[in-house]
């Protein structure tokens, strides 16, 4: 199989590769030390950033290791990252055919990412590249709808998505069904506020999501206005105004299984 780019992170994150990197909240400061005693991970231990994006889950990984790779097939999202982290080793690769050695990673990571390759042969590859120890870990920031101006702006973009894969519909769980690589060990979810004006972490956040970067400007500026609307409506804050944006951060560690 010939792994490809989604139409919409083709497009949208090439297009919006600057803004991802400038608008997208980071992960919770305690995250690090979690999965560094979770997975008890030495400074030295390869890790793997698979889907890196523009690196925004890198810090976290930098708490925990020396020894890191990021692996990401959009070239604008690559050229983000190395400006932010040029001492990490990255490459342009697809999930599906890592240019690693066998068995040579101890922990891969997917931040954002793995509801883009959410494939058989993803876990293949993944199996494939890390150790016998070793696991792979999910996490998607997710905007926590509990919030009323949140899940206000939730309902103007569900009908914008097509057909582009989105975590919280829980359609990667599938490439978890019946296959022989891995085992689910832990679930956990942390909280984290995201600060900033509501043009910066409310309207410019959504504008990076994948299927409205793909959309034409003029729409995508319709889109802004709409966005601070919806929060002015709801919260009486303005563009210019600072507003904290609620967001569930999930993490998932599988275990690597000795059947192949």
């Amino acid at each position: 199989m010939t792994q490809s780019l989604h139409p919409a992170a083709e497009k949208g994150f090439s297009a919006a590769a600057a803004l991802y990197q400038q608008a997208r909240p980071s992960y919770p400061a305690e995250i690090s030390a979690w999965l560094q005693q979770r997975l008890n991970l030495g400074p030295q231990d390869a890790l793997l950033d698979l889907g890196a994006g523009t690196g925004k889950f890198l810090p976290c990984l930098k708490a925990v290791s020396a020894n890191i790779t990021a692996a990401e097939p959009v070239p604008e999202m690559l050229q983000q990252l190395r400006l932010a982290h040029p001492e990490v080793k990255a490459v342009q690769a697809f999930s599906s055919a890592l240019p690693l050695p066998s068995q040579s990673v101890r922990a891969v990571f997917c931040a954002q990412s793995f509801h883009w390759f959410a494939t058989a042969e993803t876990l293949a590859e993944i199996h494939r590249i890390l150790q016998q120890d070793g696991n792979l870990v999910l996490i998607w920031n997710q905007r926590d709808l509990r919030t009323g101006w949140v899940k206000a702006l939730e309902d103007l973009l569900s009908p914008l998505e097509g057909d582009a894969p989105r975590c919280r519909s829980g359609q990667w769980k599938q490439a978890f069904e019946q296959q022989p690589w891995f085992k689910l060990e832990e679930e956990m979810t942390f909280s984290q506020l995201h600060h900033g004006t509501v043009e910066q972490v409310v309207s410019k956040r959504l504008l990076s999501t994948s299927f409205i970067a793909a959309l034409p400007q003029a729409q995508q500026q319709a889109l802004k206005l709409q966005f601070e609307q919806a929060v002015f409506a709801r919260t009486g804050k303005r563009a210019q105004d600072e507003i904290d944006f609620p967001y569930a951060t999930h993490v998932y560690v599988f275990k690597k299984t000795t059947e192949k």
